[in-house]
């Protein structure tokens, strides 16, 4: 007699009944049984070494500063107050991105540990590893093999690095945590049908989507689930307690999509694709991102941008590699579900960044590693039970399986340390990405802001943005940070006058520009009146720089009969910014050269006093002006 072969888990599923739960015979309801002691101290052992490997393997990175666009996704000094807080959740636009959640969360850190790099990494790798965490709770839960090393491969892989590494990218760790969490509770829901579970499940998928809304393809996840499962998918059982879950997805999703192109500028002729240009790119990203899941070799932090072109026949092999792919798990599907159901996971998870949504990053590549954060368990958790199958078939008993999986793990973990050591400075990043990817105006730009603010590289700076410029000349704010560069260099103003004119008339709305040129303007001879032009310019457009108001009134002070202008500016100024040093030492200064106004003078040298009591200036201010009061004829000061 032969031995008797084990079912499968996608066999085993396919034969529970799907009998509205309800029912006291619902094969499903298990009943709950203690967990041994040593299994959960075991598994509190094993969660802290997946803390402790994934530690190891971004400790170069933990100390890396702020990169691209991180100061404006840590708290910005607008946002540091509760009213600030108030903001994140009830003013578009505040932030850059409305996800109030994760927004608040960077506040709650601020409040903790200010600018600090090393807490805000630390953030992001504890979120990750709890992920991890959570990535072996669902996979026991479905009771499939590998539970332990999906965590562990998700935890280490080194296309996570960028999602964990990269401040800003805390949305993305941090949705992870309420994604899988969602996904769990909902899990337990699908078994006890308790509402306490399905309320709870709901509420963690919310606050994923107010952390980042791509986290809207879940409920679609786990309706692969059930049918990888059961088989089919039952409308009662499975997919009517998922529609307000669809409808809450669709929403943010669409929500999000409006933000972009609103408030971030995902719009204009870059964004818009053909229909077979739309086919083009996805067959490619869905190709690209599963080979760097499978071959993780040469990841950067921008990747080429894609050019998709209906005329060129090579690249009608992606989407013809995707469809046989999908064909093929289609055939096996009849034997065994579970590769298909991790290929539907995998691309449904990315398809809010296929291209079918304006995504601002787009605009310098069509791929990051960040966006398959989560998308990747589609390819991991099936890749690792595959993995012990398949090593279990060859080798009797558990060792096989176990020295494959460390051998993996070890090897992914160096990888990582590798990847992750890009990441301790900004020009190390940046250049390991130019190496790979010569050709991006974006980092190049990058680059020059990050030389333009290190002491003697000026030169190198005003190299990076031409070299920006050579590959996108219409690029308004490359022009704009090479005549900031220039303006610092000697002998170079008229040029950078040039650089920001250029700027202006590529992008006439550009308060910055506007603004720069000004301060330019204002050390050239005979051209303070020219100066206000652009000064005022720059406030009509951004009416809230307090700055410029600042800049204004510093060249009207100086025109002659525009000393009540330039008070008026001050106090806008003030307005803005009210705790402002400078501002009140200035607005003191004007007000000074103005007799009957010598102490509302006084009273703003006394506000710079409350905020600098060490102010030497603003004493001595105060004792002239006390000293004039005393002898009026003797006329106001200066």
């Amino acid at each position: 007699m032969g031995q008797r072969r084990r079912p499968t888990p996608s066999q085993i599923g396919a034969k529970v009944s799907t009998r509205h739960v309800g029912s006291s015979r619902n094969p499903d309801r298990t009943i709950p049984q203690a967990v041994p002691q040593v299994t959960i101290l075991r598994d509190v052992v094993t969660f802290a070494a997946v803390f402790l490997a994934a530690l190891l393997a971004y400790w170069p990175a933990l100390r890396g500063g702020f990169i691209w666009d991180d100061d404006a996704h840590v708290t910005s000094p607008a946002l540091q107050s509760l009213h600030g807080l108030w903001r994140i959740w009830f003013q578009l636009g505040a932030t850059q991105q409305y996800y109030p959640l994760l927004h608040s969360a960077f506040w709650i850190e601020h409040r903790l540990w200010g600018d600090a790099v090393l807490g805000y990494h630390l953030a992001n790798l504890t979120q990750h590893a709890l992920s991890a965490c959570l990535v072996v709770l669902i996979v026991r839960h479905l009771r499939l093999p590998g539970a332990w090393l999906a965590g562990c491969i998700f935890a280490l892989h080194p296309v996570c690095v960028e999602a964990v590494a990269w401040i800003s990218e805390q949305k993305s760790t941090l949705s992870g945590v309420f994604y899988l969490a969602a996904a769990l509770t909902y899990l337990h829901f699908d078994r006890s049908r308790r509402r306490s579970h399905y309320l709870w499940a709901l509420g963690l998928f919310l606050l994923a989507l107010l952390s980042k809304s791509v986290t809207a393809t879940l409920p679609a996840a786990l309706l692969v689930v059930f049918w990888w499962r059961r088989g089919r998918i039952d409308w009662r059982r499975d997919a009517r307690p998922l529609l307000p879950w669809f409808g809450l997805g669709a929403t943010s999703g669409l929500f999000t999509a409006w933000v972009e192109r609103t408030y971030i500028g995902a719009q204009g002729a870059t964004y818009e694709l053909t229909f077979v240009q739309h086919i083009l790119l996805v067959g490619r990203m869905l190709c690209f991102y599963a080979g760097k899941i499978v071959w993780p070799s040469k990841l950067m932090f921008s990747y080429p941008r894609w050019q998709p072109d209906p005329t060129v026949w090579w690249q009608y092999l992606y989407p013809l590699t995707v469809a046989v792919v999908g064909a093929g798990l289609v055939v096996l599907a009849r034997s065994r579900r579970g590769p298909l159901a991790g290929f539907l996971i995998f691309g449904g998870t990315l398809f809010p960044v296929l291209g079918f949504l304006h995504v601002f990053p787009f605009k310098f590549s069509y791929v990051a590693d960040h966006f398959q954060y989560l998308a990747s368990l589609g390819i991991i958790v099936p890749g690792a039970c595959l993995l012990i199958e398949g090593s279990r078939g060859i080798v009797t008993g558990k060792t096989a399986s176990r020295v494959v999986g460390v051998v993996l793990l070890v090897v992914l973990g160096i990888l990582t340390w590798q990847q992750s050591s890009l990441y301790r400075d900004r020009e190390t990043l940046y250049r390991a990405t130019l190496t790979r990817n010569p050709d991006s105006w974006m980092i190049h730009n990058l680059l020059g802001m990050d030389l333009a603010q290190t002491s003697g590289r000026l030169s190198d700076a005003a190299a990076e943005f031409q070299a920006t410029l050579r590959l996108n000349p219409d690029h308004a704010k490359a022009h704009m940070n090479l005549g900031n560069v220039l303006s610092q260099m000697p002998g170079r103003l008229p040029d950078a006058i040039a650089e920001y004119q250029i700027a202006l008339r590529l992008s006439p709305n550009y308060a910055p520009a506007h603004s720069n040129l000004g301060i330019a303007l204002m050390q050239m001879p005979g051209r303070q009146a020219d100066a206000v032009a652009e000064f005022q310019a720059s406030v009509r457009l951004e009416p809230s720089d307090a700055r410029t108001h600042q800049w204004l009134a510093f060249v009207l002070a100086q025109l002659p009969g525009r000393l009540p202008d330039a008070i008026a500016e001050y106090e806008a100024a003030l307005n803005i910014q009210p705790d402002d040093p400078d501002t009140h030492m200035d607005l003191g200064d004007a007000l000074a050269q103005v007799p009957d106004r010598h102490q509302e003078a006084i009273a703003q040298y006394e506000k710079v006093l409350q905020i600098h009591p060490d102010s030497e200036a603003a004493r001595q201010s105060i004792e002239r002006l006390r000293a004039l009061e005393a002898q009026p004829s003797q006329g106001s000061i200066r």
